[in-house]
């Protein structure tokens, strides 16, 4: 049965609108060129916090990719595009959970005027893309999902900065340890917000094609 109800099909309509698709598409270029740039300095600067900040910047862009390719279907689609990055953002958090101890047990120093600079630059870039995701953030689990990534990442930006401070006070890795463990509760909760959304949709949905078709 085709989405009829206006809530409906106002949310697929504004999940296939240019400026929607327009806003992806940014999101996507600077999150891809913000991954080569971080896992470049995070393996030199030898910081955990870094290195997983720019696995977060690969996996939002692999999420905004997915998003426009679901970017107008229906909600069921975009629901289970949802889930998979929902998923997705799970296991970032837990590899980060497992970086941040191995790193603590070995010691890891790591270079605190790399990671404040880079922090910098990427917290700018991520601010920008949060503020232009922000009229967003109320749409369907898809949209809801883009939005979270995007806060996430300016979050965690600011806890990288903190951490580069913080080494660069004590001579201490700790800092950059404990900010590892902070994006990587920052993931988890994120992916169960989503995934909580995502398997609503599914059941309302499912609700009403069995109510449509008693």
């Amino acid at each position: 049965m085709a989405c009829c109800n206006s809530d409906c099909c106002s949310s697929a309509t504004t999940a296939n609108s240019p400026a929607w698709r327009r806003a992806l598409w940014i999101a996507l270029v600077v999150n891809a060129g913000f991954f080569l740039i971080e896992i470049a300095a995070g393996a030199a600067a030898g910081s955990v916090s870094l290195q997983a900040d720019s696995l977060d910047f690969l996996g939002d862009a692999a999420n905004y990719a997915i998003s426009l390719g679901v970017a107008g279907l229906a909600l069921t689609w975009r629901a289970r595009a949802a889930l998979v990055k929902g998923a997705t953002m799970a296991a970032f958090g837990l590899w980060i959970l497992a970086a941040t101890v191995h790193n603590a047990l070995a010691g890891t120093v790591p270079d605190a005027p790399v990671m404040g600079v880079v922090s910098v630059l990427a917290l700018v870039a991520n601010c920008g893309v949060a503020l232009m995701l922000y009229r967003f953030r109320e749409g369907d689990s898809n949209m809801r999902s883009v939005w979270i990534c995007s806060r996430n990442d300016a979050i965690g930006n600011v806890a990288v900065l903190l951490a580069a401070l913080g080494v660069f006070g004590s001579g201490s890795g700790w800092p950059d340890f404990i900010v590892g463990a902070i994006m990587a509760s920052l993931a988890l909760s994120g992916a169960w917000q989503i995934g909580r959304q995502a398997r609503g949709e599914l059941r309302q949905r499912t609700v009403t094609m069995a109510s449509a078709n008693s």
